[in-house]
């Protein structure tokens, strides 16, 4: 049975706040900048740094590189009462392993009013850039709602998910947004945050981890200097990549490359337990297995890591109760 562990966290179980992800995407209208949300209209950023690291600690499996940046990054931005650029995370690795799930903590403990808050914009390809024929006109759309929403609040976090399915040259309007300029278009914007989500990279994280196991190396040895150059050199040969021509990563731009490793069986069940306890149900041993026994493993040989993070785990878990 799981110990109890400190709850950290104002909402529910995780299949709740992948809820809140989906249905925050879809409230976002790029052509309108009006808010809706009543008491919320004014900039709720209210961060929560110890709930963070506390969540984090508890929660992220597997992940000690993106934890840490993550952190350390995060802690210097907000503590700075004048930073000279937005913060601008770009975060990689193979799905399920948690780029979205730590994405959605920063909403909620950073404002709030979580994934809810006016203050938060998830853009997700599907939603809302769907024609790559009308390129020109999201452009326009982009750029202002991103300077429309920065004029109201300036404490404001902007989340494009899927960047690998976004339309080429899409992200180019975002760049004047990035640097370290004091103002763009007569907004001061260096208060925003900025984070790209993409399996980009994903296949190349893995093969360092799969040879790094195959060598017997203990997988947290395996460092930031070791990964960054190879999941920048895959987004940039990327054609399908939305920073493709951006000239974001060109003019360096990102202040970190955030890398996520795949997860093994035992992550699995780590997060298999998480999600029990989140639910306030006891972690039965043949729940466990059958949810570990139903999860597909690579490679053919090995059997190492979760062809779907822990993606699945939370509706898994539902088949087996």
């Amino acid at each position: 049975m799981a110990a109890a562990t400190r709850s950290c966290r104002p909402w529910g179980s995780l299949l709740g706040l992948l809820t809140l992800v989906s249905a925050a995407a879809a409230t976002w209208d790029l052509t309108s900048l009006r808010c809706n949300f009543g008491s919320f209209c004014e900039c709720d950023f209210r961060p929560d740094l110890p709930g963070l690291e506390c969540d984090l600690a508890q929660h992220l499996a597997g992940q000690h590189l993106a934890k840490a940046l993550v952190l350390k990054l995060l802690k210097a931005f907000v503590q700075d009462p004048a930073p000279n650029k937005p913060l601008v995370l770009s975060l990689h690795g193979w799905t399920g392993t948690g780029k979205s799930y730590i994405s959605s903590l920063l909403a909620q403990y950073l404002f709030r009013g979580g994934l809810r808050s006016p203050h938060v914009h998830h853009f997700s390809p599907i939603i809302h850039f769907p024609h790559p024929s009308h390129i020109e006109r999201y452009k326009k759309d982009l750029k202002s709602w991103v300077q429309g929403n920065l004029t109201a609040c300036g404490r404001s976090l902007f989340l494009f998910d899927e960047m690998d399915k976004l339309p080429p040259g899409l992200m180019e309007v975002l760049r004047p947004f990035l640097g370290p300029s004091w103002v763009v278009y007569g907004t001061n914007y260096r208060k925003a945050i900025f984070i790209f989500i993409s399996n980009t990279g994903g296949e190349q994280i893995n093969q360092v981890a799969l040879e790094a196991w195959r060598s017997r190396r203990e997988r947290e040895e395996i460092s930031l200097q070791e990964l960054e150059p190879i999941v920048s050199r895959a987004v940039l040969d990327n054609p399908h990549h939305g920073f493709w021509r951006s000239g974001i990563m060109e003019e360096r731009l990102l202040d970190a490359v955030v890398p996520f490793l795949p997860l093994q069986r035992h992550h699995v069940r780590h997060c298999v337990l998480n999600e029990l306890a989140q639910l306030g149900l006891e972690a039965q041993d043949e729940v466990v297995q059958a949810v570990l026994d139903s999860t597909t493993f690579f490679p053919e040989d090995e059997q190492l890591f979760s062809s779907n993070g822990c993606k699945t785990v939370a509706s898994r878990i539902t088949l087996f109760l």
